[in-house]
């Protein structure tokens, strides 16, 4: 019997919720009757109830975050009208604080705010025994980690196979930077670790090979990330892929060591630098020494085969656009293979608030809740810097024009020549998404003419990117720039997840 459907709606089929898994390994004596229903933001919202309404669910958990909030909202609508009997609880950071604005809970019978595994397993209990607790909003706590069931045997085969594994061994962060809703939780708590690495031993017995951490500070334990580094080290295998979240900072010579015995490739360090300005930084609470920083980027591409994916954020209090290119520059000198510019979020709860009045904070209504101008970023410069991060994101981060990147900024400033790239092709497509690889490298082709890069010299470079990467996509209009090579066909796939590192390298 089906009675609790457990129900989030992903960013994409490829992301396996996470939470929804915690909560199910969590239900004791329940579990066997519950179901989970994962959807996808770009479904209809009647389609996902229908799946739902399949099981005759009497609760239904829904995961609420700032990537599907909207549609969230419309799924609980259209759950409470076709079947209002049905106990619908939310869970989930977008639905933890300022509940009162949100039309979302309204709707809803109750909200498990923070971690839930404890809290939203007995409110499950109490209502199949028919008891409806007076109070609506239920606070999860902190349960002790060491008590909580393991998540782990929830994957099955197929999500093991196809789909991004998250996996933990900490919770919480000491950080209070402002943009993050970690900064309201600073105690981190550590899973065991004996128990942890024997859950890591079973899910590779299963054929799991690449491990997504959702801790937000890796390596704030030394004693923790080096033995998780070990245990991976001596399993390491053709194909392995570990993704940590790293504190920028923080590299001691023990963590060192161990990083650069990995093949290359096999680890990816996502490193929110965010701002390198000091005084951006001390003006959010964000503790970062830059000098370590710009130490620990340069040891890590200079010694390792680490994938470094770097973090910066557009719109931070004071921060201007000359601001912000000056540190997208010094970050992109420091050579990591990847910089995601992404734009300032105004997170409900996030202490960022503080600053809406001083520096004049406006943010769109609706989530994402991005930021629209400040004191220091005008609406019409957040806009060029909006389409300056797909136009680095499709030129700079997606490795298909490595060879030809690099003649936009030589001998000048790589933020002001992509800005510039941005703006021409934007002045004359009306847009910067949704272009095709062959019209975008034909525009790239033009715009580096233009600037004074010789025609042959560009043509060459985009030929050799193209049959580096794309060898059976190449533009016709490149082939009087072959020098007479045949055109190579690509050999092999490459899994989805370790695409964009190969182009890279």
């Amino acid at each position: 019997m089906t009675e609790i459907v457990l129900a989030t709606l992903n960013a994409k089929w490829i992301h396996a919720s996470f939470g929804l898994r915690c909560l199910r390994a969590n239900l004791g004596e329940l579990r066997e009757r519950s179901v989970l229903v994962e959807g996808v933001i770009s479904e209809r919202a009647l389609d996902v109830a229908e799946r739902i309404l399949a099981h005759q669910p009497r609760v239904v958990g829904l995961g609420v975050y700032v990537w599907n909030a909207v549609e969230s909202e419309q799924l609980v609508d259209t759950l409470k009208r076709i079947a209002p009997d049905v106990v619908v609880v939310l869970g989930g950071p977008e639905v933890s604080y300022e509940l009162e604005a949100q039309r979302i809970v309204a709707l809803a019978d109750y909200v498990v705010r923070g971690e839930g595994e404890v809290a939203f397993a007995q409110l499950c209990e109490a209502l199949l025994r028919g008891v409806r607790p007076a109070e609506r909003v239920l606070d999860g706590g902190l349960p002790p980690l060491a008590q909580l069931a393991s998540p782990y045997p929830e994957y099955d085969a197929r999500d093991l196979a196809h789909r991004v594994v998250y996996v933990e061994a900490s919770r919480g962060c000491p950080y209070e930077c402002e943009f993050c809703l970690s900064a309201l939780d600073t105690k981190v708590r550590t899973f065991p670790l004996e128990r942890l690495l024997g859950e890591f031993d079973a899910l590779l017995a299963r054929g799991l090979a690449h491990f997504k951490f959702v801790d937000r500070t890796f390596n704030l334990s030394l004693a923790t990330s080096r033995a998780i580094l070990e245990f991976f080290l001596a399993r390491a295998r053709p194909g392995m892929l570990l993704h940590f979240e790293m504190i920028p900072d923080r590299l001691p010579p023990q963590l060192r060591e161990l990083l650069a015995r990995f093949p290359a490739g096999m680890v990816q360090l996502e490193i929110g630098v965010q701002s390198l300005d000091e005084a951006v930084c001390e003006r959010i609470s964000r503790r970062q020494d830059a000098a370590a920083v710009a130490t620990n980027v340069r040891w890590l591409r200079e010694n390792t085969g680490v994938h470094l994916h770097t973090d910066l954020i557009v719109g931070l209090p004071g921060e201007s656009l000359a601001g912000f290119g000056r540190g997208f520059d010094a970050l992109l000198a420091l050579g990591p293979q990847e910089i995601q510019v992404g734009i300032l979020k105004r997170l409900r709860g996030a202490p960022i608030a503080r600053h809406d009045a001083v520096h004049d904070m406006r943010y769109a209504s609706h989530p994402p809740y991005e930021v629209l101008s400040t004191d220091a970023l005008s609406f019409a410069e957040v806009q060029r810097l909006r389409r300056f991060a797909r136009v680095w994101d499709l030129v700079g981060n997606s490795g298909n024009f490595a060879s030809t990147a690099p003649l936009l900024w030589d001998n000048a400033s790589a933020f002001e020549r992509v800005l510039g790239f941005s703006d021409a092709l934007f002045a004359k497509l009306g847009a910067v998404h949704a272009i095709g690889l062959d019209r975008l490298a034909r525009e790239l082709f033009e715009h580096l003419v233009e600037l004074g890069v010789a025609r042959e010299r560009v043509g060459a470079a985009l030929f050799g990117d193209f049959e580096r990467t794309r060898p059976d996509q190449t533009p016709v209009f490149l082939a009087e720039f072959s020098d007479g090579r045949p055109r190579r066909k690509r050999v092999g796939e490459l899994h989805r997840a370790a695409v964009r590192q190969e182009r890279r390298r």
